[in-house]
């Protein structure tokens, strides 16, 4: 099962601050050199500092404030501020360097003034949690960009780490690191590194509208009436697609890669269970759930008062025949009147067959026969 590698659903940290340190170089690479690398790349992990006050078991919250317009709006100033305080002019240059304290040194060495300005810091915070937030979009988990609406918006163009986006943009972003901060060379490096990474992106949704044809086309040929059909790429890359449709009665769950040489889709059916959904409709935490999944989930009943719960929004097995193992599923419990709910998932299990499923996934990639 592929999306047990989503984990915390996110796009990975080393793709964030590759993406921040490009943008505080373009930002002010040319005032501070490798310091706006390296506070670019701090700026582009700071929303994702959500996780500290959302336990996994609550990742429904995940992506919401910290990835919004308002957030940079609100925060790239406080940043930018904070920024001021820690680089200024303390007149140490003024002391005998044999009178400085080791305190002082090291504010002489490390935190003097930068020569960027307020308004210099701001558009770099703020860049950089824009850009996060824009790529973050692109996944299928999505954000809630336009918080306090609480609306979950996405693309769904690019997996959550992707090393063809991520690697030539680190390497050329490493290699410009070692040019002065006036180069031609450094300032060619960076704009080729967002060039190419950027391209990519633009890619993926050519991607996406190949695939979304041909999901489209099979489902009209298999005669399956559909309200619904959403699509995305499956993890560390974008050649192999999967689709959730749904229609009055069930799901259905497919995969397609732009290798294949048969075009032919096979779709698992999983029907839905009304019963259990009535059940559970006036509870609170089914609706959170239910948000978290938007819509995409199977019941089923242990007994009177317990539940499993699978979020298949992040697509089914690689293969028709493999066991449907979903990342974020949970244990339902009634308990008086309220819904209790418990990740139910088996991480040691898939972590010891993690080398198979990639093998799988692999195969998967290069098409079917």
């Amino acid at each position: 099962m592929f999306t047990f590698v989503l984990r915390k659903e996110k796009m990975d940290s080393l793709t964030q601050i590759v993406l921040g340190a490009a943008t505080g170089e373009v930002v002010l690479g040319k005032k501070i050199g490798n310091k706006a690398m390296l506070f670019g790349a701090i700026a582009g992990t700071i929303p994702d500092l959500d996780v500290f006050y959302t336990s996994y078991f609550n990742m429904i919250s995940h992506r919401g404030f910290t990835h919004s317009f308002l957030f940079a709006f609100l925060m790239a100033p406080i940043f930018a501020w904070l920024m001021t305080k820690i680089f200024r002019d303390r007149k140490l240059g003024k002391i005998p360097p044999e009178n400085l304290s080791l305190w002082q040194k090291f504010q002489k060495r490390f935190l003097r003034a930068s020569g960027a300005t307020y308004w210099d810091w701001t558009k770099l915070y703020f860049w950089s949690f824009i850009t996060h937030i824009l790529l973050d979009v692109q996944t299928i988990y999505g954000t809630e960009l336009l918080w306090p609406i609480k609306s979950r918006l996405t693309t769904a163009n690019v997996f959550v780490a992707d090393p063809i986006y991520t690697v030539p943009f680190l390497i050329l972003l490493i290699i410009a690191m070692f040019y002065k901060r006036n180069s031609d060379t450094r300032n060619k490096l960076t704009k080729i590194a967002i060039g190419i990474s950027t391209s990519y992106l633009l890619l993926t949704f050519v991607f996406k509208g190949i695939t979304y044809l041909k999901f489209t086309k099979n489902l009209q040929e298999q005669n399956i009436q559909y309200s619904r059909i959403e699509t995305g790429p499956t993890p560390l890359n974008s050649i192999l697609w999967f689709a959730n449709v749904e229609t009055d009665s069930a799901y259905y769950t497919g995969n397609y890669s732009l290798l294949d040489k048969n075009d032919a889709i096979a779709f698992r059916k999983m029907d839905k269970d009304f019963q259990l959904r009535k059940k559970l409709e006036p509870f609170k935490n089914f609706e959170k759930l239910n948000h978290f999944s938007k819509n995409w989930f199977l019941l089923s009943k242990k007994d009177d008062l317990n539940f499993k719960y699978e979020n298949i929004r992040f697509g089914g097995p690689i293969n028709d025949k493999d066991e449907a193992e979903y990342v974020f599923s949970y244990k339902l419990k009634i308990n008086g009147g309220e819904l209790e709910y418990k990740e139910d998932f088996n991480r040691e299990k898939m972590k010891g067959k993690a080398g198979e499923i990639f093998g799988k996934l692999w195969s998967r990639i290069l098409g079917n026969k």
